[in-house]
């Protein structure tokens, strides 16, 4: 298992690491929209789609992304849906992991379908605009995301203690997380304190919000980074699955690797100037 877990996640960066850093901002969200065209495919699947009906989400996504990466429509349009997706994913993460299960209405395919278009939508023009930003500062995003799952993986594993969610996720401990917040709140203090670092998200925090402002938020968009992992156990729960599907083989799906990340990345556009 660990060898193919290797060998996928070395595909990944192969095919990751040239879109960041020579496709330039179009290139690259043309690349990223395919891979989580996939997560679309998922979403739909988990929600309760099935077959072809799965597959025209997927593909009425990409039209979507079309649109965008052409051009065709307003900034008015992409900027209400980052808010729209953040709002979203307070009220859900608020409404669902105290109680360890999803809201009533998530029930019905059409609206689950839905809901993972926005989101995903959102995450992806966020992503997208973030490497308009440079490569430094969408690696310092991502970053962010990988620091908390590895600190929450490794603070948990050496502290034990409590559970965070035993119903949804019982791996998980509350030393674990909050290991993860403060690698997160220290990652971004180094940031915003070394020059060499002014174009990453930290830095960027600190000169918009000033350096304690800029740590709660590092702190917060961690704590959301874990709230979202939690919320993706939730669906496949429901859905009865172990993963979101086997398109990774040994990791999962593609909603397994990226769960972390779909409410971060439009709070953190929506942080910014």
């Amino acid at each position: 298992m660990l060898r193919t877990r290797l060998i996928t996640a070395a595909v990944l960066l192969a095919l990751f690491l040239p879109l960041v850093l020579w496709a330039g901002p179009r290139g690259f969200g043309a690349g990223m929209a395919v891979f989580s065209a996939l997560g679309m495919w998922e979403w739909a699947r988990l929600a309760g789609m099935r077959s072809w009906r799965a597959v025209a989400w997927a593909l009425a996504w990409l039209l979507a992304v079309a649109a965008v990466l052409a051009g065709a429509l307003p900034a008015v349009v992409t900027e209400s849906v980052l808010a729209l997706a953040a709002l979203a994913w307070l009220g859900l993460l608020a409404g669902s992991l105290p109680r360890a299960a999803l809201p009533g209405w998530l029930g019905t395919p059409l609206v689950a379908s839905a809901l993972g278009f926005v989101v995903l939508f959102a995450a992806w023009l966020a992503l997208w605009h973030a490497r308009s930003l440079g490569v430094g500062f969408l690696l310092s995003v991502l970053l962010l995301v990988w620091i908390a799952d590895v600190a929450a993986y490794f603070g948990g594993r050496a502290l034990g203690g409590p559970r965070l969610a035993p119903r949804i996720s019982p791996g998980k401990t509350v030393s674990g997380a909050v290991c993860g917040v403060l690698a997160v709140v220290a990652y971004a203090a180094v940031c915003a304190r070394l020059p060499a670092l002014s174009d990453t998200l930290g830095a960027r925090l600190a000169a918009r919000w000033g350096l304690g402002g800029s740590l709660l938020a590092a702190g917060a968009l961690a704590t959301l980074s874990v709230a979202g992992d939690l919320f993706e156990s939730l669906l496949k729960r429901r859905a009865g699955v172990k993963d979101s599907s086997t398109l990774l083989p040994g990791h999962g799906g593609v909603l397994d690797r990226v769960d972390a990340l779909l409410p971060v990345l439009p709070m953190v556009m929506l942080l910014l100037p």
